[in-house]
């Protein structure tokens, strides 16, 4: 991610988005190193919880500074890149393993409290333009249709012309017209509504529910933390990524650049997810061994 930096490739998006997030390979292939670190640290950060849980340090003080220290470091470092998307999404990796690693509730209770008096800063100093005009037009992105308001608003529309069934797998007259900007990344949910309907969309949020709950299921018949807290971390990226990505689909969240896990397109994400699937394969293969 330092390299991404320092040497990566900048996308200038619309409304004044602007991510030096890729690295560009030979061949003409661009590469996201933010996926990767999601990997990477969510088993980082479980072998951290690991160490302190077997001390039974991890409410102590001294514990929780060096977890800020570790959770700090991709999330400054994504947000240096322009990508705050994937900062939020280190953020919910970062919660998800420390609330099953046992840490006390006030703890979250103080960050969350933190969080909410510290929102007039952010908005004044920590949010660009472009930013602060996605939260304000989620909530009604018909007060600028032709506008900041476009993407959400044609996903809606796109969503709800599918009705029950749908039009048809590839026979979707906006999708083949490209209506929604971003349609197989970010907004492949207002795909999967106009061609398979409200039955299409049922089933690929059963899809992967089956699978969140699958990993669950690996993380209980773990043999130890370091398995546990991976497993965790991982329904963490794999959860936060569904709601933000369903969410910014509907409007009921701002556009924040995430796609939904195994749908969307995208090389870097989908070569990361299934590294990751193979992660937890890995940790349910060895839950009997000595």
């Amino acid at each position: 991610m330092i390299y991404t930096l320092i040497f990566g490739s900048r996308v200038q998006g619309l409304a004044g988005v602007s991510a030096k997030a890729w690295i560009l390979l030979p061949g003409g292939f661009n590469f996201q190193s933010s996926e990767l670190a999601k990997i990477g640290f969510l088993f980082s950060f479980a072998k951290h919880l690991e160490i302190l849980k077997k001390k039974d340090k991890i409410n102590d003080i001294k514990s929780l500074v060096y977890f800020g220290i570790h959770a700090l470091i991709p999330v400054i470092l994504t947000h240096l890149q322009g990508d705050d998307g994937a900062a939020i999404i280190f953020i919910c990796i970062i919660l998800f393993e420390l609330f099953i690693a046992g840490l006390d509730a006030k703890f979250f209770l103080i960050g969350l409290a933190l969080f909410a008096i510290s929102i007039p800063i952010i908005w004044n100093f920590g949010l660009a333009p472009y930013q602060k005009n996605r939260i304000l037009n989620m909530m009604n992105p018909e007060a600028d249709p032709y506008g900041m308001g476009f993407q959400q608003l044609q996903g809606k529309i796109s969503i709800g012309s599918g009705g029950f069934l749908g039009s048809g797998l590839f026979r979707g007259e906006r999708v083949e017209r490209g209506d929604v900007p971003v349609q197989a990344s970010d907004f492949i949910f207002s795909v999967a509504g106009e061609e398979l309907g409200f039955v299409g969309c049922f089933l690929v949020i059963t899809l992967l529910l089956a699978l969140i709950f699958r990993i669950f299921y690996v993380a209980k018949s773990s043999k130890d933390y370091l398995g546990v807290f991976t497993c965790f971390g991982f329904i963490g990226l794999i959860a936060s990524q569904c709601i933000f990505n369903l969410g910014m689909c509907l409007s009921f969240l701002p556009v924040i650049g995430v796609i939904l896990p195994f749908f969307s397109a995208g090389g870097s994400s989908v070569i990361c997810y299934y590294l990751g699937i193979g992660l937890i394969q890995s940790i349910y293969i060895s839950r009997n061994k000595d």
